[in-house]
């Protein structure tokens, strides 16, 4: 999607959009630090979410998917690390409507207006006590604390804030989210969150998420596990006061340009802050068939874990890049495909093309390493994001509750 002028979007400093508020605490649902905290609008706000496919999804996910679907409104979402409240059965159920009902007393709100989100350990109990304890000490501030409160394994807190202008009106657009491992979307361990002031309705910033999540959080991969927790959810207050975001305002797109500006940062920071990653891997195909298959080959390529690992040990082994195309039903002119890496050329007509080993291990030290693959089959493209696959990643996972 185009708008008229990239000045028209502007990257700013973290900041909430207007009439949001935020707080974190520490529960005790782990050792330290910040475990629990929630979102708040001063006024009940337009919500759309999507959610994990994994078919155990934890009662928090569930619960919150339920909530919305109501009438795609949200006034709060409550958040914690730690415990996950999945694979509880019946208790885990009522201790999710507990927590909201909690969450709606402090606030004085109703309960079809609290969302839950829950990160953390699979199968353990939630110990309410804590709960009830941390949702008691929760305030209506611009803590930002917040964006780490919701971290597991990962490395750094994940945010982005984008502004605006609206029919004459500053919007602002803020996203943060968490994810390290076990991703691989259609969703992944992956929390998003995504506030706006934007005058925009349920259906219409359902019909919105639901397409931008298919070009970003479903194109990154970490290792190929799905969780059962994820979601992505948007509030929308309405608070800027512009007209009606609808396709037919002429301001559309510049609203859905800002929107993907966002999710899709937020997608490559957690696809770069990979369990025990050490780079960032950006794998764009072109001359693909259509779009679907672009964007199924640039996530073979991104997930095989032959591939990452190949770039982990600096390796120009490109054909690993080439089984992971071939393993694909997306159409491929089998005579004619092209492979590069940070703009070396590697394979030409499907054939190597004879690169110096030693410059293409040396390009693979960078930090962000970018595979640019032509399928020679059409005109359609495709972009997905991953990292690379270290030793570290089976440290942190083999010893993950310990």
């Amino acid at each position: 999607m185009q708008v008229d002028s990239e000045d028209e979007i502007e990257v700013s400093p973290f900041d909430w959009p207007k009439g949001f508020y935020s707080d974190s605490t520490h529960a005790g649902l782990k050792p330290d630090g910040d475990d629990m905290g929630w979102i708040y609008s001063e006024v009940p706000a337009e919500a759309a979410g999507v959610y994990t496919t994994n078919q155990f999804q934890a009662a928090p996910t569930t619960l919150t998917k339920q909530t919305i679907n109501l009438n795609y409104q949200l006034q709060a979402v409550v958040m914690n690390s730690g415990n996950a409240n999945s694979c509880n059965g019946e208790q885990g159920i009522s201790d999710a409507e507990m927590m909201q009902q909690m969450v709606a007393d402090r606030l004085q709100i109703q309960a079809n207006l609290v969302g839950i989100a829950s990160t953390g350990v699979i199968g353990e109990p939630l110990p309410m006590a804590k709960i009830k304890a941390g949702i008691s000490e929760l305030k209506l501030t611009k803590n930002v604390g917040l964006t780490k409160a919701i971290l597991t394994t990962d490395t750094h807190p994940k945010t982005m804030t984008v502004k605006c202008v609206i029919n004459d009106q500053p919007v602002t657009i803020t996203g943060f989210c968490k994810g390290s491992g076990m991703i691989h979307p259609n969703m992944a361990t992956m929390l998003g969150f995504v506030t706006t002031d934007a005058v925009i309705s349920g259906s219409q910033l359902q019909q919105l998420l639901s397409h931008t999540v298919d070009e970003t959080f479903n194109q990154i991969t970490v290792d190929g596990d799905t969780s059962t927790n994820d979601m992505v959810v948007v509030m929308a207050n309405g608070q800027a006061h512009n007209q009606p975001l609808t396709d037919t305002n002429p301001d559309y797109s510049t609203f859905a340009v800002a929107f993907e500006t966002v999710l899709a940062h937020l997608a490559k920071e957690i696809a770069g802050d990979g369990e025990g990653a050490s780079k960032l891997v950006e794998v764009n195909v072109k001359g693909a068939l259509n779009h679907l298959e672009g964007q199924q080959v640039a996530k073979a390529i991104v997930g095989s874990n032959l591939v990452k690992a190949m770039i982990f040990g600096e390796d120009g082994n490109w054909g690993r890049i080439m089984q992971a195309i071939g393993q694909t039903d997306a159409h491929v002119d089998i005579d004619g495909v092209s492979v590069s890496i940070n703009g070396i050329q590697l394979v030409k007509n499907s054939m190597g093309t004879g690169i110096d080993d030693a410059e293409v291990s040396a390009t693979l030290k960078n930090k962000v390493v970018t595979i640019d693959v032509d399928l020679n089959a059409g005109s359609a493209a495709g972009t997905a994001w991953g990292c690379d696959l270290t030793y570290k990643y089976v440290q942190i996972n083999a010893s993950y509750r310990s």
